[in-house]
């Protein structure tokens, strides 16, 4: 059997912070999430992305401490050209974000670096020969 990845949870410090940030990178999250325990949105492609507050994951595990220097994963979002990774990383740089600005990385994509409110890093990246 192959484990198969379609979901990924995020434990933020400041809840409606991060929904802002996620909301501002285009996600569909209704405002109304802001005031939930455990928010949970699904790509076109079934992959689910959720976001739990701090209080709901100590209870699921009492004994976790939140991780210090430095993120500890990351992610990346595909859009569709690489003009597109240009604005998109310009929107959200002016809101504070910009972590990375966009490059032509070696491996064929234009790529750009953000962080969350959390300190995670969120990457932007379409590939070179799309637009």
């Amino acid at each position: 059997m192959t484990p198969t990845l379609n979901f990924l949870a995020l434990f933020p410090s400041d809840l409606p912070a991060s929904l802002a940030f996620y909301r501002r990178l285009g996600l569909d999250i209704p405002a109304e999430a802001d005031h939930e325990v455990h928010v949970d949105i699904q790509f076109d492609n079934g992959v689910r992305l959720a976001w739990d507050r701090a209080d709901v994951v100590k209870e699921i595990h009492p004994d976790r401490t939140p991780p210090s220097g430095g993120f500890r994963q990351g992610m990346a979002f595909e859009v569709g050209s690489p003009s597109e990774v240009d604005q998109l990383y310009r929107y959200m740089a002016e809101a504070g974000y910009g972590k990375t600005e966009p490059w032509d990385a070696m491996w064929g994509q234009r790529y750009a670096c953000l962080m969350d409110p959390d300190g995670n890093v969120v990457d932007l990246y379409a590939p070179l020969t799309s637009d």
